[in-house]
């Protein structure tokens, strides 16, 4: 597959045959992506939030893909190349397996695999689905990586494997009897409403039980549930937003670090300074003059 992208996205290559595409739109305009995807590879797209909208045969065709929403595509008998119309605030994952890798990661009996069959092999496949609460978290991880660079590859491919696992694991509806809370719709849409409060509150947040109370849930549903969909603690995920946020404010140049602390929360600067020192590794004047 040629390595060609145009528009807002970052490619990973794990190895041959393996690609994970990354784009986080978190600007108020729409923006594209466009990359070549030739016949032998399957599709896995994944919404985690907004909306994508996926274009093929030069426009002719149309898939909308909206959030916590995922798709599968595959067609041996013609290129699918990826032509996205990003909404704002969109955050979505693609990962591109050849047919020849995928078939190596399974062993001969997993029939549940249909695709993997022989009689399957020139089928083409276009299957929608929703992005149960284990991916979200995988995917979250993937998105929000921020670890060294060096093992940055290592990381993307334990992931991928992860979500494949996930996508295909015929038992997925057994392990929520952990928290059963979670297969109820009404229970998850009070969670993504949490986080929502969270992301429009941060320099002024709730208590646990403030929030509980606003959403609907109980102390331990609201901690439990958050922290199964998004893979942290609520404060945990606030203070990961409250530093992303800071973090693009200072990428505009258009505010110093005491303007950004105050625009996250941080009445006294040093306390600013300490939670993005922990986050990043360095302080905000250093990341500043390191750019």
């Amino acid at each position: 597959m040629e390595n060609i992208a145009k528009g807002a996205g970052e490619i990973t290559i794990i190895e041959e045959g393996f690609h994970v595409i990354r784009i986080k739109n978190d600007s108020a305009e729409k923006t594209t992506f466009s990359h070549h995807v030739d016949s032998s590879f399957l599709q896995f797209h994944y919404c985690i939030k907004g909306n994508v909208q996926l274009a093929f045969n030069e426009g002719s065709y149309k898939l909308d893909l909206k959030e916590q929403n995922s798709y599968l595509l595959y067609n041996p008998s013609r290129d699918l190349p990826m032509d996205l119309s990003i909404a704002p605030n969109t955050w979505f994952i693609s990962v591109l397996v050849s047919i020849k890798k995928f078939h190596s990661l399974f062993s001969p009996d997993a029939q549940h695999v249909s695709f993997l069959s022989a009689d399957n092999k020139d089928k083409k496949y276009y299957v929608d689905g929703k992005i149960s609460p284990s991916m979200a978290v995988a995917l979250h991880q993937l998105m929000n990586y921020n670890l060294n660079d060096t093992i940055k590859q290592l990381y993307f491919k334990g992931k991928s494997y992860e979500l494949l696992s996930l996508y295909f694991n015929t038992e997925e509806e057994a392990n929520l009897e952990a928290c059963p809370f979670l297969a109820d719709e009404e229970n998850m849409r009070k969670i993504k409403h949490a986080k929502e409060i969270v992301i429009e509150r941060m320099t002024d947040l709730p208590s646990l039980q403030e929030l509980a109370l606003e959403i609907g849930l109980s102390l331990k549903k609201l901690k439990e549930g958050f922290k199964e969909v998004y893979g942290d603690t609520v404060f945990g995920f606030a203070l990961s937003h409250k530093m992303d946020y800071a973090r693009q404010l200072l990428d505009s140049g258009q505010h110093n670090v005491n303007e950004v602390g105050l625009k996250v929360g941080y009445s006294t600067g040093s306390h600013f300074i300490s939670a993005f020192k922990k986050k990043y590794g360095t302080t905000p004047k250093k990341y500043i003059s390191g750019k």
